[in-house]
């Protein structure tokens, strides 16, 4: 996640990821590979085709909702497998809290540590904090697609997919002023994910690594 906290203020910032929005959270490309947001910010959250296995399994899930400036959409977050689903569900639930988390101010959010663990947590827990100190917040919509899956056994897995940061913008806390950026090859984010399941049966990201301007992401 190191590298992308080196990201000038003006740039779009989408979790982390939260992810956080990121070469990202474990700060190595050493994540595993599962194979080697375009819409109006006013739409607010915004959801395509996101499986809802994690809705029904009978966890106790935060609560996440986005502001209405803010929305992440998933394209064809869906497969025909339902255990490939639930990874994918959990997966999108991370990315939400994550930039939850950036909107709140507030990195010691539950959601976090819900769907993170290990030196992803904390890397998370940086990445968020380090925006909020600079002042900044999230606005517009984050595009996710192009997602592949890899089920290593029954509770460890790997994800790989891309983010459209186009029409994300960073957002003063202060004056609510939008820092729109021009969009170029590095608007555009491929992510490698590695996910571990708790005794709760919820899919926590443990590794988090990412490259921007991938041609596998780009238009």
């Amino acid at each position: 996640m190191r590298a992308l906290m080196s990201r000038s203020r003006g740039l779009a910032v989408g979790a982390l990821a939260t992810a956080l929005l990121v070469t990202a959270c474990g700060g190595k490309n050493d994540g595993p590979r599962a194979s080697d947001k375009i819409a109006d910010a006013e739409q607010g959250s915004t959801r395509s085709a996101t499986p809802g296995a994690s809705a029904s399994d009978g966890a106790d899930r935060p609560d996440i909702t986005l502001p209405k400036d803010l929305g992440d959409k998933f394209e064809n977050w869906s497969t025909g497998d339902a255990a490939k689903n639930a990874v994918l569900a959990d997966v999108g639930q991370r990315v939400d809290a994550t930039n939850y988390a950036i909107a709140e101010g507030d990195a010691e959010l539950p959601a976090l540590g819900f769907y993170y663990r290990g030196t992803a947590l904390a890397d998370a827990e940086d990445w968020v904090t380090s925006i909020v100190k600079d002042g900044y917040s999230i606005t517009g919509v984050n595009r996710y697609y192009n997602a592949e899956i890899d089920l290593f056994d029954s509770t460890s897995a790997g994800v790989v997919y891309c983010e459209d940061q186009s029409k994300a913008f960073a957002k003063d806390r202060k004056t609510g002023e939008v820092v729109k950026t021009a969009v170029t090859a590095k608007s555009y984010v491929l992510y490698s994910t590695r996910l571990e399941k708790n005794e709760k049966g919820v899919w926590q990201t443990t590794k988090l690594t990412s490259q921007r301007g991938h041609t596998s992401c780009t238009p």
